[in-house]
C-alpha cells in the first residue's frame, strides 16, 4: 500500500505538492470521510494561503464529495462533510481538472437561460418560486453541467438552467440514453408525434402562458404589481 505523503509538505517525490493536493491530504490525515470542518478549521490549517476555501471547492471537479448545510441538514451553516475521496489529486498528472469543467461563460449563462424559458429542466420551478410543498424555500436558477451516457458508454455534458434544490450533490441527475430510448419505444404515438415535433425544432415548445410566467418571474418585485393590476383591468 502507497503511503501518502504529508499535508504539511510542500513537495511528493520529485514533484512539487500544490494547495489543492495539500486540501486533500489534510481532509484524508486531519478530517477523515464522514468528519466535520468549518472554513475556520481549514484557514487555521492554511493561515498563508489566500482563497484557500476555493481549492477546497476545486477538489469537487476531481470527484471528491464535500456537502455544505444546503446538501446536509445535519449541519450548520458554517459546516462541511468531508463525504467520499475523488481522484489522488497529489499524484503528478491527476490534478488537472477535466475540459468540460472549464468555467460557463456569462454570455452562455444567459443564453441557456433564455433557451429554457428560465425554468428547471427538471422540476419546473422558476427564479424566486416556491416549491409548492409548504415550506418558505424560493427557488434559485442556476446553470449546471448535465452528464449524459451515450449508448456506447461514452459521457458528454450538457448545460441546462437548474435550480439549487434539483442541483444538490446528493442527487444523480446522470442521464442514461438507454433509458431515454426505452421510454420512447413505450409512448403512444400522439406522444412520439409531439416530441418529434420538439427534436426537430430543437427544443421543447412551452405554451405562451408557461413562457409568460417564466419571463414574470424574472421581474423585480415592484413591476410585478404592475402585471397583477394589468390582469385585474382586463377581468372587467
Amino acid at each position: 500500500m502507497t503511503t501518502l505523503p504529508s499535508w504539511r509538505d510542500t513537495t511528493y517525490g520529485s514533484s512539487k505538492l500544490g494547495t489543492k493536493a495539500r486540501v486533500a491530504l489534510w481532509l484524508i490525515q486531519e478530517v477523515k470521510e464522514s468528519g466535520t470542518f468549518t472554513k475556520a478549521d481549514l484557514r487555521a490549517a492554511f493561515p498563508d494561503v489566500a482563497q484557500i476555501d476555493r481549492r477546497m471547492r476545486d477538489l469537487r471537479d476531481h470527484g471528491w464529495e464535500i456537502a455544505t448545510s444546503r446538501e446536509d441538514p445535519t449541519l450548520r451553516q458554517q459546516e462541511h462533510r468531508f463525504r467520499t475521496r475523488g481522484a489522488d489529486v497529489w499524484v503528478p498528472g491527476k490534478s488537472k481538472a477535466p475540459v468540460h469543467k472549464g468555467s460557463i461563460t456569462n454570455a452562455q449563462r444567459a443564453k441557456v437561460l433564455q433557451d429554457d424559458g428560465y425554468l428547471c429542466r427538471t422540476c419546473g420551478v422558476s427564479g424566486g418560486e416556491t416549491y409548492g410543498d409548504g415550506g418558505l424555500e424560493q427557488a434559485v436558477l442556476n446553470v449546471a453541467r448535465r452528464p449524459v451516457v451515450q449508448p456506447d458508454g461514452s459521457v458528454m455534458h450538457q448545460l441546462v438552467t437548474e435550480c439549487q434544490r434539483c442541483g444538490r450533490g446528493n442527487v444523480d441527475r446522470t442521464v442514461h440514453m438507454a433509458d431515454v430510448l426505452a421510454e420512447i419505444e413505450s409512448m403512444a404515438f400522439v406522444e412520439r408525434t409531439v416530441l418529434r415535433g420538439w427534436i426537430a425544432a430543437d427544443r421543447r415548445s412551452p405554451s405562451a402562458l408557461e413562457k409568460l410566467w417564466g419571463l414574470y418571474r424574472t421581474l423585480p418585485a415592484d413591476v410585478r404589481k404592475a402585471v397583477a393590476d394589468k390582469l385585474d383591468g382586463t377581468d372587467d
